[in-house]
C-alpha cells in the first residue's frame, strides 16, 4: 500500500484529470415554445430512478441553441449539485439534456462508468457536508472535480464493480426483509389493540363485530372533561422561561411526556386561559404539520400546552389513563379524517369530545392494559432491533465501499 491508503499499482488522480464534466442549464420559462419540444430535460429530483429514460418535461431544439442547457449522450452518468438531492446519482438511458442543477460525467475509456458511480456513491456523506449555501446548500463542479479519485488498472475496475454489487445485493435482500419484518409488526399492533378494544383479550366469548354484553358505548366529553389550551404572549419576556411545563401540539408523538421544550412562568399561566394538567392527563394534538394533528400522548409531568392541543383529564377510579391513550392509538386515521378546514385540516374541542369510545368495566381495564403493555413491549424491542440493524446495514454499506476503494475488497 502507498501513503495514500491505495495499491502501488493504482493511481490516484483528480477526478477532473480523468473526466470531462458539465452542467445543463434551464431554457427562459418565458418562452413558452422552449418546453414544447422532444428532448427530455433533468432536473435533479428525477436522479432517484437510477437509469432514466423519460423526464417530466421537454425541451426543444430552440431551447437548447438559446441556453446553456445542452443535450448529454446515452450512457453519461449525472449527479445532483443542489439542495436536498445533493449527491444523488443517475444514468441517463436515452440522450438528454438536464437544468443547472445537474452535472454531467462523460464516459470515458480511462475508467469504468459503475466504477466511478459506486466511487461517487460512496462520497455522498462528504458531498453533502461540502454543501455550501443558506436555504438551498450547493456544491459546485469544481469540488467534483478536485474529488481524490482511486484508479486501478481497468480490469481491477470491472472486478472491484462485481464484488461490490454482488455483496450490496446481499445486503439489499436483507434490508428488504427487515423492512418487512417492520411493516408487518405495525400491522400486528394495530391488530392488537383492535382485538384490545373488540374484548377480545379478556374474553374467551366475543360475537364478531360486537362489544362484550357488559361493556358501554359513550363518548369522551360525556366520560371526561375536555380543555382547550393557550399560549401566553410571545413579546411578553416575563410570561416565558419560568419552571412549568408548557406544551406544544410539535412535541405530541405517541409518547410519554416527561419534560417540555419550553417552560412559562406563574404570571404567563394567569394572564392565559391555560390550565396546568395533572399527572395522567391525555394530550391529543388537534392541529399540527404533517401527521401531527390526531397524535397523542400521556403527561408524565404536571403541564400546560398550547391551543392546539385538547387536554383530556382522565380520572383513574372510573378511566384507565393508559387506556384512553391506546385506543387514541388505535383510532389515529379516524381522528385524522375528522379534522376538517381550507388551509389545515383541524380537530376542535367539539370533535374530540365527540369521538366515541368504549367502557368495560374498571378491573377488566386494567386487564387489558396489562396485556397490551406486556405484548407492547415486546414489539418495541423488536422495533428497536430492526432498526438498529438497518442502521448497521448502511454502516457496513459504507464500510464495503471504503474497502472497494482501498483495494482491499478483491
Amino acid at each position: 500500500m502507498t501513503e495514500n491508503n491505495i495499491p502501488k499499482h493504482w493511481q490516484l488522480k483528480k477526478l477532473g484529470e480523468v473526466c470531462n464534466t458539465t452542467s445543463g442549464g434551464t431554457p427562459s420559462r418565458g418562452n413558452k415554445s422552449y418546453y414544447e419540444g422532444t428532448i427530455p430535460w433533468v432536473k435533479s429530483g428525477e436522479l432517484d430512478k437510477g437509469l432514466i429514460l423519460d423526464t417530466e418535461e421537454k425541451i426543444s431544439e430552440e431551447a437548447i441553441k438559446n441556453s446553456s442547457a445542452k443535450v448529454f449522450p446515452k450512457g453519461t452518468l449525472l449527479i445532483a449539485l443542489y439542495g436536498a438531492t445533493i449527491g444523488k446519482l443517475a444514468f441517463l438511458g436515452v440522450d438528454a439534456a438536464s437544468n443547472q442543477a445537474v452535472c454531467g460525467i462523460y464516459k470515458n475509456d480511462n475508467i469504468d462508468s459503475d466504477y466511478l458511480y459506486h466511487f461517487l456513491f460512496s462520497k455522498k456523506p462528504s458531498l453533502v457536508k461540502q454543501g455550501i449555501g443558506g436555504a438551498q446548500p450547493n456544491i459546485s463542479q469544481g469540488i467534483l472535480k478536485n474529488l481524490d479519485i482511486p484508479i486501478p488498472p481497468l480490469p481491477e475496475q470491472l472486478a472491484i464493480v462485481t464484488k461490490i454489487e454482488e455483496l450490496l445485493s446481499d445486503l439489499e435482500n436483507g434490508k428488504q426483509q427487515l423492512i418487512i419484518a417492520q411493516q408487518q409488526l405495525k400491522v400486528y399492533r394495530q391488530s392488537l389493540l383492535k382485538a384490545a378494544f373488540e374484548g377480545k383479550l379478556t374474553n374467551e366469548k366475543v360475537v364478531e363485530s360486537e362489544l362484550p354484553k357488559h361493556w358501554k358505548m359513550s363518548t369522551i366529553g360525556d366520560v371526561f372533561e375536555v380543555f382547550i389550551g393557550s399560549t401566553p404572549k410571545r413579546n411578553k419576556p416575563n410570561y416565558w422561561g419560568g419552571n412549568i411545563n408548557w406544551l406544544s401540539s410539535g412535541e405530541i408523538a405517541f409518547c410519554n411526556i416527561k419534560n417540555t421544550r419550553e417552560k412559562i412562568t406563574t404570571e404567563g399561566l394567569e394572564n392565559t386561559s391555560c390550565k396546568v394538567h395533572p399527572i395522567g392527563t391525555v394530550i391529543i394534538a388537534m392541529i399540527g404539520e404533517g401527521k401531527t394533528r390526531g397524535q397523542a400522548a400521556i403527561l408524565k409531568v404536571e403541564s400546560s400546552h398550547n391551543q392546539n392541543t385538547a387536554a383530556i383529564r382522565v380520572d383513574n377510579k372510573t378511566y384507565k389513563s393508559e387506556l384512553l391513550y391506546y385506543y387514541l392509538v388505535l383510532k389515529y386515521e379516524d381522528n385524522r379524517r375528522v379534522g376538517s378546514g381550507n388551509n389545515q385540516k383541524a380537530l376542535n374541542k367539539e370533535r374530540v369530545k365527540s369521538i366515541p369510545i368504549p367502557i368495560p368495566p374498571l378491573k377488566e381495564q386494567q386487564l387489558i392494559v396489562d396485556e397490551l403493555e406486556s405484548k407492547l413491549t415486546v414489539c418495541d424491542k423488536i422495533e428497536e432491533t430492526i432498526k438498529e440493524a438497518l442502521l448497521k446495514s448502511e454502516n457496513l454499506r459504507q464500510s464495503i465501499l471504503k474497502k472497494a476503494f482501498e483495494g482491499k475488497l478483491v
